[in-house]
């Protein structure tokens, strides 16, 4: 998009939300609920009133829209209230919904063996043995450094996780062996090119995308027949959890 296609009011909070220091896909995701706000309204949603406010709530019911859509629309919307347009009284009107809370899929440390057994290739059974391994989110395993084994403490580093926090995760000599195969691989085959930072390269000097390994996480448990995990991350965003008393597979 072009500098003249922005409108001021866009401009402004883009600039509010740079200067809270909202991740992109934050600023993306705030930007497009605020548009659908607009769009919704006819006209610049800073013509917005609290009835106004009340109306887009029950539309969004209407039309069956998720629980965390909402959610994100709500906080998107506060957000612009709030600090770019100096409304408090509209971001009072807006609601946020309770989620439903589900118990996570566990594995047992069979059904975690037949999973990795399945991965087809090493690089698949890399990302499923560390992501299992460590209880990484699947963002924070794909976007692992090379420079984040630290094989010399036997800890990986997780840079700017969840919550924007660093911190570190025990490293198990199995999966440091697992790795090193790995990345001995990834460099014989030409995948792993000199300078680029990785650990699971991706196209376009990119790492691999979360999405990408949700896909692995997919197939394995289709060939190992688990069609509960299958399930769990065809509809979810999060990996299936494994308890850590239970994890001697991968020490």
């Amino acid at each position: 998009m072009t500098e003249k296609a922005i409108s001021p009011l866009r401009r402004r909070l883009i600039e509010d939300m740079a200067i809270h220091r909202l991740g992109p896909k934050t600023q993306l995701h705030y930007i497009r609920h605020v548009k659908r706000f607009a769009d919704f309204l006819g006209q610049s949603a800073d013509k917005a009133t609290a009835e106004d406010v009340r109306r887009y709530q029950l539309w969004l019911a209407s039309i069956g829209t998720t629980v965390p859509t909402v959610n994100v629309s709500a906080t998107a919307l506060r957000f612009f209230f709030r600090v770019t347009l100096k409304r408090h009284d509209l971001a009072e009107e807006l609601v946020s919904t309770r989620e439903p809370r589900r118990l996570p899929v566990v594995l047992s440390p069979e059904e975690v063996g037949r999973l990795l057994a399945s991965a087809t290739n090493i690089k698949h059974k890399a990302l499923l043995s560390l992501a299992y391994a460590t209880g990484l989110r699947s963002s924070e395993v794909v976007s692992l450094k090379l420079t984040d084994i630290d094989s010399d403490r036997m800890v990986i580093r997780v840079e700017q996780g969840k919550g924007k926090k660093d911190r570190y995760v025990i490293l198990s000599p199995n999966l440091l062996k697992l790795l090193r195969d790995w990345w001995r691989v990834a460099r014989q085959k030409g995948w792993m090119s000199a300078g680029q930072p990785w650990l699971f390269p991706g196209y376009r000097g990119k790492h691999t995308s979360a999405r990408q390994l949700h896909r692995i996480v997919r197939l394995a448990a289709g060939r190992a027949a688990l069609p509960n995990v299958w399930a769990f991350t065809h509809c979810g965003t999060a990996l299936p959890h494994i308890s850590w008393s239970r994890m001697s597979i991968f020490a």
